[in-house]
């Protein structure tokens, strides 16, 4: 079987954890859990599985600092990035363009670094699943998390024919991707079964998922290339920097996943959240007995359902539920937890307001 490699996308930005996501330091370089940040946790789940050498990291240039920072444990040649963000497909096929100069025929597995996940044993169990999959067939496969809720935050993925290619764990061919449905179609889907929740977690042959660029993407295809060709040259980083702003933004889903016919899946049953608000974090968090979760002191009075996040104020919360409170630095954030999708809008209002030292 061919030499397994963990490449993990560090790149976003995290708005809708500001205000303790910033500029300087984006969600996946925070401890939300536990002494270690997200992709602290992402990089040792892998390195159960893949050696340090192994573990690659795509992220942006103005990340750079930080980032080496938080990965000490992995070599710095091993740390990729993007001058501009250009969504996952540019990314991934960047990180993958040098990664064939050394082995073509290599596994990668694609995680983002901002995921919670449980279950550590079943997880290595799925992924290398999903590696024997991709290859056997030879084709692109994605881990799919077996819905709990009809929930409408998240891509999902239908299945059609189970197969069998050694694997522990089930998997299927792909029918297709289908895009964040309202909570009808979402219920539907529940109910219906064969559909599983995108995790954004890939597995494949680096020499497959290339030859899939130059097939639907050549334009992207050539100018990675080019930028391949410069690889441990002098001149890398200026061409990157060069070549890179002017490709197309696209993601991995809509670039590749929805048009090829080599897609499998293989079944996710180990816990998982994306993370994509506060609202998030706070199910995951330790509660009281009023299911109040705080970090810090915090004093609530008649209040239910709430979280706080106060390590440098004392903060107290009276006569309010289902709130949300977060104080970092000269920041405070107060909203009703069915909004914590709406932070992000609070972002781009400081941005138009021209207020980047909150930023």
């Amino acid at each position: 079987m061919s030499k397994n490699y963990c490449l993990i996308m560090a790149g976003g930005a995290g708005t809708r954890f500001w205000p303790r996501s910033r500029v300087s330091k984006p969600k996946q370089y925070l401890n939300l859990f536990g002494n270690q940040s997200l992709i602290q946790e992402t990089i040792s789940r892998f390195a159960r599985m893949v050696p340090s050498e192994g573990i690659f990291v795509v992220s942006a240039k103005g990340q750079q600092g930080i980032l080496e920072q938080q990965t000490s444990n992995i070599p710095k040649r091993n740390l990729i990035f993007e001058p501009v963000g250009k969504n996952t497909l540019p990314a991934i096929g960047l990180a993958a363009m040098v990664l064939a100069l050394e082995d073509p025929e290599g596994i990668l597995i694609v995680s983002p670094s901002d995921h919670l996940i449980s279950n550590d044993e079943l997880f290595r169990q799925t992924i290398e699943s999903a590696a024997m999959v991709a290859d056997k067939t030879d084709g692109i496969v994605t881990i799919g998390i077996t819905p709990k809720f009809p929930a409408t935050g998240y891509g999902y993925v239908q299945i059609a024919d189970e197969i069998d290619a050694g694997q522990s764990i089930r998997s299927f061919s792909v029918r297709k991707f289908v895009e964040k449905p309202n909570l009808k179609v979402a219920g539907e889907y529940l109910e219906q079964g064969g559909y599983f929740w995108n995790s954004g977690i890939f597995v494949f042959k680096i020499s497959v998922f290339l030859e899939s660029i130059e097939k639907f993407a050549p334009a992207l295809f050539a100018d990675l290339k080019r930028i391949q060709a410069s690889v441990g040259t002098d001149s890398y980083e200026a061409t990157v920097e060069k070549i890179y702003r002017e490709v197309a933004s696209i993601s991995i889903d809509y670039g590749i996943l929805e048009k090829a016919e080599n897609v499998f899946l293989v079944q996710g049953d180990f816990v998982w959240n994306d993370l994509g608000s506060w609202e998030e974090v706070y199910k995951y968090d330790q509660k009281d007995e009023n299911q109040n979760a705080k970090s810090g002191e915090v004093i609530f009075q008649d209040t239910r359902n709430s979280c706080v996040y106060a390590p440098d104020s004392l903060v107290a919360v009276v006569g309010m539920d289902d709130v949300i409170v977060v104080q970092e630095g000269n920041t405070i954030l107060v909203c009703k937890r069915d909004k914590a999708e709406e932070i992000k809008q609070v972002v781009g209002e400081i941005t138009r307001l021209k207020l980047d030292q909150y930023l």
